[in-house]
């Protein structure tokens, strides 16, 4: 094999494929970078055996080949290197990178001993999107995911395809995140809806490394995902589980029905929070006259501050009921537009925040139990 490339079409693809590399004693080859030839693009392939990145990047082809090599030794050589053509080699299972004054020989693994990427079968149903709409909905729902060792089934993102609509969902158990993307925003070939687990740190590389200008095609079977975007591919397993039914637990009414400026609750959260306790707790507040919302938090080494923002409030009174404010803050980062509805049912049953003209988007948020 022998390549010449310009350093930062190579720097890229390199930083692209990176999250997938995997610090194991037991396969080193999976510290390894897969360089390989395909048609006239160079692809750079990583995988943990849950996730695996393919990037293509251009370059010229003098001589077609395959080699894997040690991923962190490469791309220091590649971050580190003053010139702008790097030629790339390989003679047996060594790896020769050369610039105009400089020359390492890394000791590579062959092709073969790479770890095999599962593929799909080709002509397979899919799902064609833009990557705009899907990374946005993606982006509003991730915050409310965590990694669960107890419950490895909310430790991902939920893929709920319904034909006419995909369900992004995310819930840590304390908080939940529901994106609903209208059949109009998509085209597919599949002939029925399924539910997938996307493992998180796969959503999270799908916001990294999928291109916004180019069609994002999705393919689906019952133990991986594959994401497509003209260069790169984002090949994941599906977490084993059930998902929680988390319908059950959406507010279908409220006993309080508050509208206000979204830009001013956030504020408000920010600045009172200065003053949360050990629970990260801010609590809410309702006037009489349904005008204002309080929004408190007290200190008992520190005092105490609230702030008041004009609302419309409907509904029964409500008095001191305390949220996580890192919480209710990622929901509210999470919305567009100026005003937002927030839907309570006293302290011990979720409360629902929700754009004021976006049906599509809703996050819900338990009250913290005193």
């Amino acid at each position: 094999m022998k390549l010449i490339l310009f350093r930062d079409n190579l720097k890229n693809g390199l930083l692209a494929a990176e999250r997938a590399v995997a610090d194991s004693s037991n396969l080193p080859i999976l510290k390894n970078v897969l360089v390989r030839t395909v048609g006239t693009k160079i692809q750079l392939t990583t995988t943990n055996l849950e996730l695996a990145i393919t990037k293509l990047i251009s370059g010229k082809i003098t001589e077609e080949g395959a080699l894997s090599v040690p991923f962190a030794t490469f791309y220091s050589i590649v971050n580190n290197t003053a010139h702008d053509r790097i030629n790339l080699e390989s003679e047996g299972s060594s790896f020769v990178v050369k610039t105009d004054n400089y020359e390492a020989k890394m000791q590579g693994m062959v092709a073969e001993d790479f770890p095999l990427i599962p593929r799909m079968a080709d002509g397979g149903a899919y799902m064609e999107i833009d990557p705009v709409v899907f990374q946005d909905a993606l982006q509003q729902v991730i915050s409310a995911a965590h990694i669960s060792d107890i419950r490895p089934e909310i430790s991902g993102v939920l893929f709920d395809f319904q034909m006419t609509v995909l369900k992004l969902v995310a819930t840590d158990s304390f908080r939940l995140a529901e994106k609903i993307i209208d059949g109009k925003k998509f085209k597919h070939t599949f002939d029925a809806g399924f539910r997938a687990i996307v493992p998180l740190r796969t959503a999270q590389e799908l916001l990294r490394v999928i291109s916004r200008t180019t069609p994002l095609l999705v393919h689906y079977d019952s133990n991986q995902m594959l994401f497509k975007s003209d260069d790169v591919e984002v090949m994941s397993r599906l977490i084993d589980g059930t998902y929680p039914d988390y319908e059950q637990i959406i507010p279908k009414d409220a006993e309080t029905e508050v509208s206000l400026d979204r830009a001013h609750l956030i504020n408000a959260v920010k600045l009172v929070s200065n003053f949360s306790g050990k629970t990260n707790d801010v609590r809410l507040s309702t006037d009489t006259e349904g005008k204002t919302v309080t929004v408190h938090s007290v200190n008992q080494f520190l005092g105490e501050n609230k702030y008041l923002i004009p609302a419309r409030v409907t509904g029964t009174q409500i008095a001191d009921i305390p949220f996580n404010w890192r919480y209710l803050l990622d929901g509210l980062k999470s919305m567009q537009g100026e005003s937002v509805v927030l839907k309570l049912n006293g302290s011990n049953r979720p409360a629902m925040l929700r754009p004021a003209d976006d049906s599509s988007f809703l996050y819900i948020v338990m009250p913290i139990r005193v």
